[in-house]
Parts: structure tokens; C-alpha cells; sequence
């Protein structure tokens, strides 16, 4: 689906405005709008896997029998009852007028009933809704394009819609979402793509979702190659988490359990010293937790190092040394763990240096990553990101990869409080991983598909320039009428022609400047891909000639945004000058004022698509820089303010702290090249005028409370 982004935030927008239309809050609405969007996808899954089993049968594949409920699962589809399809609902409630609250509420009573993991977990309070808004409501879900949707793209709006949820605070603090980049990275690191994988605080089973990501990324098949395990203390949590791995395609074992006290999947180790029986644990705990009774865990096989300190009143003084010491209880001997942790506990002292001291002894702690404030939705403050191996080799067992990624990540879309690492830098904090673990291969390899997407995006440049030279030469025309006007026109104020013809001189000098440059331009990258764009560079040397060759392109491109950006800039200046002149009559007849600005809001879409093209076109290529500056032999090696291997004498000596600040010391400033600044400004206006609307309405509430007074 194309401009996925935006159709998400429209989708967002139209069902938030029916709340705001109707008695409902966000607690009240959240549950009922995941609840639409599960029934939705799970007829389009229904749908697919009709499909494909009339292929299979057709076929041969599969023999011409009755169709069982099974097939569907083994397809990761749920059979859905006739009452329980989407479509069916929707034309019961236009042709026999029927409850539609009723209608809905029947289908997830029909699903629970088939398909046992969903009992009691779809939402039913239907009868909230006022019909007319229901009805608004699934019909937004309803259209032609949704019911095209595949599951990524289902998945992708159901995660959305759980994100702005979490934004509003609409269900315990926002906590139960993880955000989609932390999660990924974790999965990127630890790599969990087969046997028993546990998540003790689960949430809304992100980790198991991206985990289901990863391995379909390599080709396997989830259900095939892992069991997902999870607790969670919050009974509405883990109905999220079980409509998020539903709407998925997915299953897992979640139970109800505070996981300080219970260990309802019996996957930790029955003595303190053995491990367990986990293949990789993922979690994003809460932190910070002082209420944990030290009495009832301080014998728990799960706290092999200890407890972490107690108060008087014999509570644990803070939970963050509890869980790290599960995530590595949990694991097998071959395990892995990553999970998120408050920032204080890499540093902390007393009691829970101890714990850390006995952790990094072990060998196991295998990769720290700090990430900067402003991830979390619910939250500001700065986090760190924690991965245990305990198989690591014998040549990195006193080795801990520190990574300071806190001047890595962007705004996300549409918020100028809330960050993500852009699907890049996700790759290029990965790589950094591989080249630590010694797989150079993996590090060509990115900067290999890094060239492709590069010569892919170059090829579409020609095309979007000669569509910008096109909108620019329809300008000519009307420039062209008020130009021989003027001439020929007496009585024009003097100052206002010399102001049109000197920018219609500019643009014209612009403009031939320009079309040398592009012609350069289009010409060097023709030679740059036929040199480059059959060659393997399957070596680190050829890596480096390549980007070198483009170096001095990539300068040309830069060049050309400001030209075209310009050339826009003169032609609507030379529009307006145009204007100024129509107070004369003749010049008014000569020039069609509502004709040119569509020309010139033409020329302004071309221009932005143009530019975007542009810097899309060394979008990749700066990608490839930025690896291969600081990493010039595919090796891993310290970069200031990024990342150092250190070992373990060194995290002795700094007192045993697994912060990567402490170690990687401090970068030099660079200039953000990614910096867009047309499009903050933009997003700053956005917000700026919802900020003003949100005032308008707060006001005139004010006033009618205040009438209502009597004041």
C-alpha cells in the first residue's frame, strides 16, 4: 500500500474524531476500535485462506474434503463463522435494520467459541457505542483499500493505532507498548529465531510480533521454529497482547502473573546455580519498582546473585536488579536475553553493584546500547538496552560491546517529542553488532545492498528533473505575455517592471545554469552505474573505490536541490511581480493571474518531488559514508562517542559500570545532513494551529461554564 504513513494517520484522525463526537474516553473507546480492526483483518485472513485452499485443492496439494478449522490455523487464519465476518455484519445491519452493537458483540462470541486462545479476550462492550457511530466507525474499516490489506499492513495499523493509544494514556500509563524501534533493535541483536522464547512482562507482545518479523525476514516460518511464552500482571494487557499476536497470525502462551513472585510457565531454574530453560527472554520491564517483598523471593532460584538490597522495611530498595538477574536466570546455556532498563541501574551502587560485579563475572553480559530520552510515548527519560549471551566464544568471554546510540534517532512523523531510529540507522547499529562478533561478511553485505538501493534510487532522477523542466517551461508562456506588454504598455510604475524583468532575468540565468548542471549530472551518474552497477563489490577495497567514485556525484546532487529550489523561488517571485503589474488594464487582459498560479503550485509539487528524489539519491550513499568512515577496515574498532569493546579489566577499573558513555568518550560535532528543515517547520506550523484550535475550544468552554455561572 502505498504512502502507508499517511493512510495510518487519516485512519487515526477519523476514528479519534468520532470519539470526540461522542460520550466516550479513550479508555472506553480503545478496546472496542482494536476490537474492529481484529474483525477486519481476520476476514481478510479468512478470505486469503479460502482462496488458497481452493488453489491447494485445485491442485493436488491438498485432497477434496470437507474444510476444517484446522486448515485455516495451518495457514494463520482463524475459520470464522458466518455471524462473525465482516462483511456479513455490515449488510445484516443495512438490510434488516438489525442492532449493529449486537451484531458485533455476537461475532466475538462466535470467534471465542471456535477458537479456544480468544476466549474471553475479544472486547464485547459494544452496547457503549451509540449505532450511527459504530456504524461510521466500521465502515472506515471497511473500504475498498483495507479490505486489500495484507498482514503486514493490518499489522503495521494495529501497532499504530496501539502507539497513539499508549500517546493518550488511554490504558495503564501507556506502559503496555513497547516502541516498535527498541523492540527491533533488541530482536536484531539477539537474533530469536528458533526454540523457547519468554517474555515476563509481555505487555502487548511486541517482542513476540517482531520476533515473528525477524524470522520471516531470513525465510523461516514462525510457528515452525518457536513457542512464545509470556506473563503479565495486567488482565486487559494480556487480551492486548492476544489480539496483537491474533491479528498477526500468531499464538503464544500468555498467563495472568506478577512475574516477581510467580513463575506460572515453570521455564526458570529449579536450583539458583543451574540455568534455565529458555532460549531467549525479551522484555521491557517497568523500572524502578520499590514495593517488591524481599520476604516472599529471597530464596527464588531466579536471583542467583542475590538479593539487591533491602530497606527496613523489608522491601527490595529497587526492582531494576530483580529482573536483570531473571532475564539471565531464565536461560539456558546456550540463551540470549535483551531487554530495556532505566539508565540508573548500569551505574547504580551498593547492594546492586554487587549483583552487576557477580553478572559481568559470569561472562554473559554481552552488548550494551544507551538510547537517548524521548522513546517512549508515556515517558522522556533516557534508557539503556541490555543483551546477555551465555555462549559467548572463549575470545570475547571478558568482553562487553559498548554502544552509545543516544545521537542516533529521529522525530518520528507527525510528533516533536517522540523518537525512532529510522530503518537505516536500525541496520547500521546492527552491523555494528556483526563486526564485533566478527561477521564481516554480514557488514559487506549491508553496504553491498546499500549500493543497490543507491543505483535503483539514481535511476529515477532523469525522470523526475525532465517532469521539473517541463512544469518550469510552462511558466514561459504567461512571463512571456506580460514581458511584451510591458513594452508596449505606457503609465507602468517603473519600479514594479524594473522589479519583473530583473527576476526574469535571474530565473533565466537560473535556469540555463541549471540545465547545464543536470545534463552533468544526469551524464555522470549514466557512467557511474554502468561502472558500478554490474560489479559484485563483494570486497571491502571495491566497497571503498565505488563510494569514492560517487563522492564528488553525491556533491553535484546537493547542488542541484538548491538550484531547483530556486528556480521555484524566482518563478513564484516573477508570478507575483506579474500580479503587481495588472493594475493596468493592458497587462491585466495579457495575463491570466488564476492560469499561472496553478502553474506555479504545479512547478512547487514538482519541485518537492524532485528534490525528494535528489536526496533520495544520496540518502544511501550517506549511509555507506557513515559505515565506512568509521569503520574504514570492516572491523570493529573505537569510535569516539559510539563504541569501544571493552573488557572486563576495564569495567573493574571504572567500578564496574556497563554505561558506554563512560567508555566510548566523546564525539566530534558533526552536521546533520538529514537535518529537513522545510519539514520541521511544516510539522511546527501543524502543531501550532492545533495548538491554536485546542485554545479556541478550551476557551469558548470556558465562557459557557462561566455564562452558566451566571458570572
Amino acid at each position: 500500500m502505498d504512502n502507508l504513513s499517511q493512510f495510518e494517520a487519516d485512519l487515526w484522525a477519523a476514528a479519534d474524531n468520532l470519539r470526540a463526537n461522542s460520550k466516550l474516553t479513550s479508555s472506553d473507546y480503545f478496546m472496542p476500535v482494536l476490537g474492529i480492526i481484529f474483525l477486519r483483518h481476520a476476514e481478510n485472513r479468512f478470505n486469503a485462506a479460502t482462496q488458497q485452499i481452493a488453489v491447494d485443492q485445485a491442485s493436488g496439494r491438498m485432497p477434496k474434503r470437507q474444510i476444517l478449522p484446522a486448515d485455516y490455523i495451518r495457514r494463520r487464519a482463524l475459520f470464522l463463522p458466518e455471524e462473525a465476518r465482516f462483511d456479513t455484519i455490515m449488510a445484516k445491519a443495512k438490510t434488516d435494520q438489525a442492532d449493529l452493537p449486537t451484531l458485533v458483540t455476537n461475532a466475538m462470541n462466535a470467534i471465542e467459541a471456535d477458537f479456544e486462545p480468544l476466549l474471553n479476550v475479544l472486547p464485547k462492550d459494544y452496547g457503549i457505542f451509540e449505532s450511527d457511530v459504530l456504524e461510521s466507525l466500521m465502515r472506515l474499516f471497511n473500504s475498498e483499500q483495507i479490505k486489500r490489506a495484507t498482514g503486514d499492513i493490518f499489522g503495521r495499523i494495529y501497532e499504530y493505532f496501539l502507539a497513539k493509544f499508549s500517546i493518550q494514556k488511554a490504558h495503564d500509563n501507556g506502559e503496555f507498548f513497547t516502541p516498535s524501534s527498541l523492540v527491533q533493535l533488541i530482536v536484531n541483536v539477539i537474533e530469536p529465531d528458533h526454540g523457547t522464547i519468554f517474555d515476563p512482562a509481555c505487555g502487548s507482545g511486541g517482542m513476540f510480533v517482531q520476533t515473528s518479523h525477524f524470522i520471516e525476514h531470513e525465510g523461516g516460518d514462525t510457528t515452525k521454529k518457536v513457542v512464545f511464552y509470556g506473563q503479565e500482571k495486567n488482565r486487559d494487557t494480556i487480551r492486548i497482547a492476544k489480539m496483537n499476536l491474533a491479528v498477526h497470525g500468531l499464538e503464544g502462551k500468555i498467563k495472568e502473573a506478577i512475574t516477581y513472585y510467580q513463575d506460572e510457565h515453570n521455564l526458570g531454574p529449579m536450583e539458583a546455580l543451574e540455568p534455565g530453560s529458555c532460549d531467549f527472554v525479551m522484555a521491557n520491564p517497568p523500572f524502578n519498582v520499590d514495593l517488591v517483598d524481599a520476604e516472599k523471593i529471597k530464596t527464588d532460584a531466579r536471583l542467583p546473585f542475590g538479593l539487591p538490597g533491602v530497606n527496613k522495611d523489608k522491601r527490595v530498595s529497587n526492582g531494576n536488579y530483580l529482573w536483570i538477574s531473571y532475564f539471565y536466570s531464565y536461560l539456558n546455556e546456550k540463551g540470549r536475553a535483551g531487554f530495556v532498563m532505566s539508565s540508573q541501574a548500569s551505574s547504580a551502587g551498593n547492594d546492586e553493584k554487587i549483583v552487576r560485579q557477580k553478572l559481568v563475572e559470569t561472562g554473559a553480559v554481552d552488548v550494551m546500547i544507551s538510547i537517548k530520552g524521548g522513546f517512549f510515548y508515556t515517558r522522556t527519560v533516557p534508557c539503556e538496552l541490555w543483551h546477555f549471551d551465555r555462549a559467548k566464544p572463549t575470545e570475547r568471554q571478558d568482553q562487553v560491546l559498548m554502544l552509545d546510540a543516544r545521537s542516533i534517532g529521529q522525530l518520528m512523523k507527525g510528533s516533536r517529542k517522540v523518537y525512532e531510529f529510522t530503518s537505516e540507522q536500525m541496520r547500521n547499529l546492527t552491523a555494528i553488532v556483526w563486526l564485533y562478533r566478527g561477521q564481516k561478511d554480514r557488514f559487506l553485505g549491508l553496504v553491498h545492498d546499500y549500493f543497490k538501493s543507491h543505483i535503483a534510487a539514481c535511476a529515477a532522477l532523469p525522470e523526475k528533473i525532465t517532469t521539473f523542466e517541463i512544469a518550469l517551461a510552462d511558466v514561459d508562456a504567461p512571463f512571456g505575455s506580460v514581458g511584451k506588454k510591458v513594452l508596449t504598455t505606457t503609465g507602468l510604475d517603473a519600479e514594479k517592471v524594473q522589479a519583473f524583468t530583473d527576476t526574469l532575468a535571474e530565473l533565466q540565468n537560473a535556469r540555463t545554469a541549471f540545465d547545464t548542471d543536470a545534463k552533468a549530472l544526469i551524464s555522470n551518474l549514466a557512467t557511474f552505474e554502468k561502472e558500478i552497477g554490474n560489479n559484485p563489490l563483494a570486497t571491502n577495497e571495491q566497497q571503498h573505490l565505488a563510494r569514492k567514485a560517487f563522492d564528488p556525484i553525491a556533491a553535484q546532487t546537493k547542488g542541484l536541490i538548491k538550484q531547483v529550489d530556486l528556480l521555484y523561488k524566482l518563478a513564484s517571485r516573477a508570478a507575483a511581480n506579474a500580479a503587481d503589474l495588472t493594475e493596468a488594464e493592458a497587462v491585466a487582459k495579457a495575463y491570466n493571474r488564476r492560469a499561472t498560479g496553478k502553474l506555479i503550485k504545479q512547478l512547487d509539487e514538482t519541485r518537492r518531488k524532485t528534490v525528494e528524489q535528489l536526496k533520495y539519491a544520496t540518502y544511501f550513499h550517506r549511509q555507506i559514508v557513515w559505515l565506512q568512515d568509521r569503520f574504514p577496515q570492516a572491523e570493529i574498532q573505537p569510535v569516539p562517542g559510539l563504541v569501544k569493546v571493552v573488557t572486563r579489566k576495564e569495567i573493574e577499573t571504572a567500578d564496574w559500570s556497563l554505561t558506554p558513555g563512560r567508555y566510548v568518550g566523546v564525539a566530534p560535532s558533526e552536521v546533520d545532513e538529514d537535518f529537513d528543515f522545510e519539514q520541521t517547520i511544516t510539522e511546527i506550523h501543524e502543531e501550532l494551529a492545533g495548538l491554536n484550535a485546542e485554545a479556541l475550544e478550551l476557551a469558548a468552554l470556558i465562557q459557557k461554564n462561566l455564562e452558566e455561572l451566571g458570572v
